[in-house]
């Protein structure tokens, strides 16, 4: 470790930071990926129709599971999880293809394409090495960005209102959405530290508030909900539909790239790569709790980046840190009250800061476009070509009509059609999708995982 690096780091990965430094650390992860983790089932439920109680039921599992694969990820069961301080949570790239699923198949499919999709990325962990090179930064950032553009629409509906309610668009949905998206734009813009972390989380709390005070938060599946409630395995019921399980299946793997990308973020804190082992038991333990949480009514998981950008602002490496957020986690997904106090939020609440969160998905594939990809004209042109394609099917679904049912549930979604358009582009198109240069390693270096899987020598 650089000197610099070891300055940085105030708690090293298997350091324990005192209880009452290391409560409000784990709390600070919990507030860094709360919303993350809770806003794709409350989405998922608002297009379908589904009842407060059985709303109240996603967020409870999306919480508990979330914990339990944290907790897998930091400690391992085997050679299931990385020993990082991975924080995982609700995945929500896969939330714009799951609410077209959900609404066309309904909840079973949903759950039925979780858990056999999640079987590609497992095998991803098994395979890395080979499949890493189809994924390089130019596929991955495209993906990136179309997570962050195709859900833009979707936090927008919430932001007035949520999509068919009678008051869409009301000066009071667009007032309460726009004083979270200001609160948590100039909390992260002109503070530092815990408010700029938690700037999310603090501009909901507020918008929440003023909803409270406004008298539009409905209280009444709070004093519903019990105190303890045990998970129920598929409460919702399993189908397997052909069409939804392919589309799921794209997105495991674009998550496993994104998980790679994560845990190498995480050691970067610590001037190293990851290790083979560290990978692998990484996206084992994305693609088996995402197994596992499709049969307790949760949606995939995966690492969250956000709580990657924690970890490098304060220097905690901790794993233990990350541990307690994974166990407050838990805590909170056994106490229904817990989640029916989520769900009594109103949705142009959560649509201001969902619009916070999905346009930062968007500039987080711009980063990676912009830090690690030679923009030359071959480059340019995939970037163009997968995201003209990736809109134009999001925005206009009418034109693929005429095509099979199958055909329109894998096209018709933007992120899949454009993941795809790179993905194939990439391939067939002559050139690199990378730098022009990369940066040698140290003299001293240990062998690392290169690029394309392989293993650079240490000469």
């Amino acid at each position: 470790m650089s000197q610099e690096s070891a300055d940085h780091i105030q708690y090293d990965l298997d350091d324990k930071p005192p209880l009452p430094e290391a409560l409000p650390l784990g709390l600070q992860h919990v507030f860094a990926m709360f919303l993350g983790n809770v806003a794709p089932p409350l989405i998922i439920a608002g297009a379908v129709g589904l009842a407060t109680g059985r709303t109240t039921f996603l967020v409870q599992m999306a919480l508990l599971v979330a914990g339990v694969a944290t907790l897998v990820q930091v400690f391992t069961v085997g050679p299931v999880g990385s020993n990082l301080p991975v924080m995982m949570g609700t995945s929500f790239a896969f939330v714009g293809p799951l609410v077209a699923i959900s609404t066309q198949f309904g909840l079973p499919a949903v759950f039925g394409a979780c858990l056999v999709g999640a079987f590609v990325e497992i095998g991803i962990g098994f395979s890395y090495d080979y499949i890493d090179r189809f994924f390089p930064p130019l596929v991955s950032g495209i993906v990136v960005m179309l997570i962050g553009l195709t859900l833009i629409p979707v936090g927008m509906d919430y932001a007035a209102g949520g999509a068919g309610a009678e008051n869409y668009g009301s000066l009071m949905n667009i007032g309460l959405a726009s004083l979270v998206f200001f609160v948590t734009l100039g909390l992260n813009q002109f503070f530092t530290g815990f408010l700029r972390i938690t700037s999310v989380f603090l501009g909901i709390l507020v918008g929440y508030i003023a909803a409270i005070m406004l008298g539009v938060a409905d209280f009444s599946a709070v004093a519903q909900a019990g105190w303890i409630a045990i998970p129920t395995p598929l409460e919702f019921g399993i189908a397997f539909e052909p069409s939804a399980i392919i589309t799921i299946a794209f997105l495991y793997a674009v998550t496993a790239v994104e998980t790679i990308g994560d845990m190498t973020g995480i050691v970067a804190a610590a001037n190293r790569e990851p290790t083979r082992d560290e990978i692998r038991g990484g996206l084992f333990a994305d693609g088996i709790m995402s197994a596992i949480a499709a049969i307790f009514s949760a949606f995939p998981n995966t690492s969250f980046s956000q709580n990657v950008g924690v970890i490098n602002f304060t220097g905690v490496l901790s794993r233990y840190v990350v541990a307690i957020g994974g166990g407050l986690l838990i805590v909170a997904g056994f106490v229904p009250k817990v989640a029916a106090l989520v769900t009594a939020m109103p949705d142009a609440v959560l649509g201001g800061g969902a619009l916070i969160l999905f346009s930062t998905i968007f500039s987080s594939g711009v980063s990676i476009i912009d830090r690690d990809v030679d923009l030359n004209h071959r480059n340019t042109t995939i970037l163009a070509v997968s995201v003209a394609l990736g809109l134009a099917v999001e925005f206009r679904p009418d034109a693929i009509a005429s095509f099979p049912e199958l055909f329109q549930t894998v096209l018709g979604s933007g992120l899949i059609m454009g993941g795809i358009s790179a993905l194939l582009l990439n391939i067939v198109i002559p050139g690199s999708s990378g730098a022009d240069i990369e940066p040698e390693p140290p003299a001293d270096a240990e062998p690392s995982i290169s690029g394309d899987g392989g293993v650079v020598d240490e000469d």
